[in-house]
């Protein structure tokens, strides 16, 4: 950055990141579109996804903490809520093990977190103490992935439909209520960004922010692939298809 940008451009930076950096551009996440992956390493990919989806709501829960303004959290606790829902099998984390079961993984097992990768545990674990140690700023700033979210959902739902046939509309149902929550929550968060980061440093920090999340997506699936795809090096005690750990 040479100087202060207007909101607009701010934005426009924003969003470049997400189109230079943002995870849809991954060779596994282009694989797992495109039908390249077996049956197990898609089980793999929804596993390890489900220790991150876990863990959201742990993020926004250490984030509302810190948050002074009673409006600022009431507008924050609704991501709590999508994800945890109101009771028992309702609510996003709800839905994706609808997609575990019936990819054939044993709930119990995923619930676990026991096979969940080392690279997939310490980019999440990174990525709540992140939301915790900086700027409020920062912290929310962090969240506006969700800008690319319902695009990179749209390809991901499409592909997965049409290349495995194991895969049904009826164990995507995560991806149906997710994109106008996402849409929704990046708006707020967009326009907070906006209107908050009012120096070069602050700007420069949302920036930094945004790339940094990038970078917990992006190196999920760097675990992925080097787990399930090449070299194939599963770490000891992670979810292995030669032995179907896990499988239900």
């Amino acid at each position: 950055m040479n100087g202060l940008l207007s909101p607009d451009e701010l934005e426009r930076a924003l969003r470049q990141i997400g189109a230079e950096h943002y995870h849809h551009l991954h060779p596994f996440q282009v694989m797992l579109n495109a039908g390249e992956l077996t049956r197990f390493q898609v089980q793999a990919w929804a596993l390890n996804r489900f220790f991150y989806q876990s863990r959201i709501p742990i993020k926004d829960a250490t984030l509302l903490a810190r948050l002074e303004d009673p409006c600022l959290r009431r507008e924050w606790r609704r991501r709590i809520i999508d994800h945890d829902g109101d009771f028992d099998a309702d609510g996003g984390l709800y839905r994706w093990t609808v997609l575990t079961d019936g990819l054939g993984l044993d709930r119990a097992y995923v619930e676990s977190t026991k096979g969940v990768l080392p690279g997939t545990r310490f980019a999440v674990d990174a990525y709540i103490s992140f939301v915790g140690e900086r700027s409020v700023l920062e912290a929310i700033a962090s969240s506006l992935t969700e800008l690319f979210s319902s695009m990179a959902i749209g390809a991901r739902v499409r592909g997965m439909l049409k290349n495995y046939d194991f895969v049904t509309s009826e164990i995507l149902t995560y991806f149906d209520k997710r994109p106008p929550q996402a849409q929704r929550d990046s708006e707020f968060a967009l326009a907070y960004v906006k209107d908050n980061a009012r120096s070069v440093e602050a700007q420069q920090a949302v920036l930094n922010a945004l790339k940094f999340k990038c970078s917990v997506l992006w190196a999920q699936l760097d675990a992925l692939h080097h787990a399930y795809v090449v070299p194939g090096n599963i770490p000891p005690g992670a979810f292995d298809p030669e032995n179907r750990a896990g499988s239900a």
